[in-house]
């Protein structure tokens, strides 16, 4: 998959993640996502030790 597809992609899943919500959801989703992707950026940086 090239970079324009992944964002495609990604724009797809959140219009769909987002169908039907309210915006409390939508807002407890994204912090929920957000604090997903910075710990995994953490523990990229830091190095696994779950190898």
């Amino acid at each position: 998959m090239n970079s324009c597809e992944f964002v495609t992609f990604i724009s797809t899943l959140a219009c769909a993640i987002a169908k039907d919500k309210t915006q409390e959801e939508l807002n407890i989703l994204s912090a929920f996502f957000t604090q997903l992707g910075d710990s995994l950026a953490t523990i990229s940086a830091c190095g696994s030790d779950n190898e």
